[in-house]
């Protein structure tokens, strides 16, 4: 079935919905570092405490987060527009200038940011071009800073 709009109407549509910026970080396959920038952050349930995110089928880091045990969601600061645009980049080192912490089995963890959910993966969805990955939060920290929004193809704040 053909659909009456296009993949552009269709991403700029969802683009009138505001939403907070993350950087989501696990170790890799082979113990490395990843991360990434994504949008596609949300609360699930409260008992027990779930959250979900989407990762692209086509996205360099893939295998790496679908095979993590564990992941940490930073909910970037307003401060952090530089930060969300290098992990949004392939091809180079993110984590070079970076001094991170240790989370839950090595998961790596920013030092900046409004919060940060340490996860479990819990599960794994088909989501059309993604997966859709859902984690169980095991540890947050709260530093109650302004989030870094994402609004119709541009960085905002409140």
């Amino acid at each position: 079935m053909t659909q009456p709009f296009t993949q552009t109407e269709f991403r700029n549509a969802l683009g009138s919905f505001a939403t907070g910026v993350t950087i989501i970080t696990a170790l890799g396959k082979d113990g490395q570092k990843v991360g990434m920038t994504a949008n596609s952050f949300n609360s699930v349930s409260l008992t027990p405490p779930l959250i979900l995110w989407s990762i692209s089928k086509s996205a360099n880091c893939f295998d790496d987060f679908i095979a993590a045990e564990t992941f940490a969601v930073h909910i970037l600061a307003a401060d952090q527009q530089d930060l969300s645009n290098l992990f949004a980049t392939t091809g180079e080192d993110r984590f070079a200038n970076i001094q991170c912490t240790e989370g839950l089995s090595g998961t790596p963890i920013l030092p900046h940011y409004s919060a940060c959910f340490e996860c479990k993966t819990a599960q794994q969805y088909e989501g059309g071009d993604h997966i859709i990955i859902t984690g169980e939060v095991l540890k947050f920290t709260d530093n109650q800073l302004d989030p870094l929004l994402f609004y119709r193809g541009s960085y905002n704040s409140l």
